[in-house]
């Protein structure tokens, strides 16, 4: 199993604080570091010293850390426009010698847009449709052959005669310039269609077994519908980390992140050393392939530590 770290930023956290927290996930032996892409503290939390762009910083990690793959879970497709996006993507892919993956969602935090000022749109339905056409762009734009242009005509998007310029620095499995997609969300129909279409990754977050694998079934018969190999996606999940050597230990972590000790234990990757390997397992054999390990508390270095040592060393 492939395991990462991912982080939530907007919660409050420094330049400084996310590199110290990816140079962590580095040492431990883990394979990637992840942010979450918002601008608005949820919860009580203050959310000082503000919120940070999702791309500038890990364009920063791109040249201060190496070796470990980099991304977001995931950004919204309400804050950017896709071409701008797939310019500054493609940039940061660049500057990491190919270590970056773009997780994009139709967003879903209302109060953060109407705090900054961010169009959300009408319904859920229309943020989908939205999201369904940037990844046309997106994908579009990075495909589109040497000495070529590409225009979209849309709904929500007019492009005209772009050359598609920059490329990323990797290439799907046809050869082409691409960035990995990671895609996720628990809608029924239409969500397993569009990860079927893009997907390298997709992801089920802060869910239990049965519905993380009852979703991955309907991704893999989305994919059998179009005659894609289901197997050419990486199925993960997201699970809070909470663990630690004694009870004492998991409850003091889960106090300072707010959560009950107990509670995470059933609800996330809470609990002893044993009982989040135990839980990493079975997960594994039934099918999740990949986990992100979300921290929530960035200045518990020891808790990267750690979990590098319990679950990847061991």
């Amino acid at each position: 199993m492939d395991l990462r770290i991912m982080t939530e930023p907007q919660q409050g956290a420094s330049y400084a604080d996310l590199l110290a927290v990816a140079l962590a996930t580095k040492e431990a032996g883990f394979s990637a570091f992840f942010r979450s892409d918002h601008v608005l503290a949820m919860g009580d939390g203050d959310g000082l010293p503000g919120p940070s762009d999702a791309w500038i910083t890990l364009a920063g990690l791109a040249r201060d850390v190496s070796d470990i793959r980099l991304g977001t879970l995931v950004s919204s497709a309400t804050f950017r426009h896709p071409s701008m996006l797939a310019i500054a993507v493609a940039n940061v892919d660049e500057m990491s010698a190919g270590r970056v993956e773009l997780g994009l969602g139709s967003g879903w935090f209302e109060e953060e847009h109407r705090a900054y000022g961010l169009p959300f749109g009408d319904s859920f339905g229309q943020r989908f449709d939205v999201l369904t056409e940037q990844l046309e762009v997106i994908t579009g734009l990075w495909a589109a052959a040497d000495g070529k242009t590409y225009s979209h005509h849309g709904v929500h998007y007019q492009l005209e005669n772009a050359p598609g310029l920059p490329k990323p620095v990797q290439r799907n499995s046809s050869g082409r310039p691409a960035v990995p997609l990671v895609l996720g969300g628990h809608g029924p129909k239409r969500t397993p269609a569009l990860a079927a279409r893009f997907a390298s990754d997709f992801n089920v977050a802060f869910s239990d077994l049965e519905t993380t694998t009852a979703q991955f079934d309907r991704v893999r018969a989305a994919c059998e519908a179009i005659g894609r190999d289901p197997e050419s996606i990486t199925y993960s999940a997201a699970q809070v980390l909470c663990l630690g050597a004694t009870d004492a230990d998991v409850s003091r972590r889960a106090a300072a992140i707010g959560r009950d000790g107990n509670k995470i234990r059933i609800e996330g990757a809470g609990g002893s050393y044993a009982q989040v390997v135990d839980k990493l397992g079975r997960w594994e054999q039934a099918g999740v392939g990949r986990v992100y390990l979300q921290i929530l508390d960035l200045a518990d270095l020891d808790h990267v530590a750690e979990a590098g040592q319990q679950l990847i060393t061991n």
